[in-house]
């Protein structure tokens, strides 16, 4: 594998990327379709780059919970990543890669928070601040070497993220005076596809034999989905991969996951965080609190979500489950990051077409709702 050409470039260095973009990479390589290696880009504090860096031989993933019906325990072995840079440090290699004739494709997971701009931003930083900053200067960097246009594969839980990520990279060229031409080129020529990701991914048990060897180990649910808006007419020409579905539809999938799954995740931050629980797992395992979670899902944004989508009830049955994981500990902690932010997607849209629909609040979001304002008021 150590042989193949950097074709990915990734920006985000988190649990989630390295378990599912990077193994699904690994996979498919394993499997003969020659995908290429991952460059990461952190570009936040930490120590994850450091970590990767060194592991040359690569890290692990734990796979844990239901499948098929089978509870299942498995360690996947992840080696696709080549390399792992700090921004802040190591920008010019990270242009250097920009430039690079082998590359193909570009990952990003910034969350919802990293879709902004600033005004202070300026082309010649090293880095620039912002995720689209970033995207503008090796996109131009790329440009101006006279390289090929790069498939962008945004993995933010953002309706449509790589339209929206497109036009801010587009606003940002703008700002900066770049010409016409490049901005032709990101908008027409690179090709941007809106996606969806959808898997749990945590940290390890402390205690399993790998802790004590891989500073990089995770843990995964086997569910695993990444669905992929196709633009009309074109082959996005990704890799093969179970996991990996390129649809003409994003509706459905966005629907179903954001507002049942991550709705659910979020409306238990604002419920039960600060009545001492700390992770999922001890939600689903209170009698009262788990009557509760049944409530919200089936009560309140299933009957929100069947008109418009096939199969809701059963993605509910199947998140219920996975919910339940006897094999993760998903902190409430780590879900609670950028949490005002995330209710605005996952749980405002919900509460308000509950009341378009049936002429009254829906009890168990308004309170979640109110509790989050409490803590967080509007300007």
């Amino acid at each position: 594998m150590s042989e193949l050409p950097e074709t990915i470039l990734q920006f985000g260095t988190g649990r989630f990327l390295r378990a599912f973009v990077d193994r699904f990479v690994h996979q498919a390589n394993e499997a003969g379709h020659a995908v290429g290696r991952v460059v990461v880009v952190q570009s936040t504090a930490g120590s994850r780059a450091e970590g990767l860096a060194a592991q040359p031989e690569g890290y692990h993933v734990l796979v844990r919970g239901y499948e098929d019906g089978q509870l299942v325990d498995r360690v996947d072995a992840v080696r696709s990543v080549s390399r792992a840079l700090v921004a802040r440090d190591a920008w010019p290699e990270v242009l250097q890669v920009a430039r690079s004739h082998a590359l193909r494709f570009v990952v990003s997971n910034a969350t919802e928070a990293g879709y902004v701009l600033d005004d202070n931003d300026r082309v010649d930083a090293a880095p620039p601040a912002t995720l689209p900053a970033k995207l503008t200067r090796l996109l131009w960097e790329r440009f101006q070497a006279g390289g090929s246009p790069l498939v962008m594969l945004p993995c933010e839980l953002i309706e449509r993220n790589a339209d929206r990520l497109r036009d801010l990279v587009l606003t940002q060229a703008k700002r900066w005076s770049l010409p016409a031409p490049f901005a032709d080129w990101v908008g027409k020529g690179c090709l941007w596809l809106n996606s969806l990701v959808d898997c749990i991914v945590t940290m390890p048990p402390a205690d399993h034999p790998l802790a004590a060897r891989d500073r990089m180990l995770v843990c995964a649910e086997p569910y695993a989905l990444w669905a992929i808006g196709r633009p009309p007419g074109t082959d996005p020409g990704l890799w093969p991969h179970p996991a990996m579905h390129v649809v003409d539809d994003m509706t459905p999938y966005f629907l179903r996951k954001v507002r049942i799954l991550n709705g659910t995740h979020s409306a238990m931050v604002a419920k039960f965080k600060r009545a001492g629980f700390e992770t999922v797992q001890q939600v689903m395992a209170d009698r009262e609190a788990v009557r509760w979670v049944r409530g919200l899902m089936y009560e309140e944004i299933v009957p929100v979500l069947a008109y418009r989508v096939d199969d809701v009830g059963a993605f509910a049955d199947q998140t219920f489950d996975r919910l339940r994981n006897p094999f993760q500990a998903h902190k409430l902690a780590d879900i609670a990051a950028h949490h005002a932010e995330k209710v605005k997607v996952r749980l405002q849209p919900t509460h308000d077409e509950y009341l378009r629909l049936f002429g009254r609040p829906p009890r168990r979001l308004a309170e979640v709702l109110a509790a989050v304002l409490a803590v967080e008021p509007t300007p």
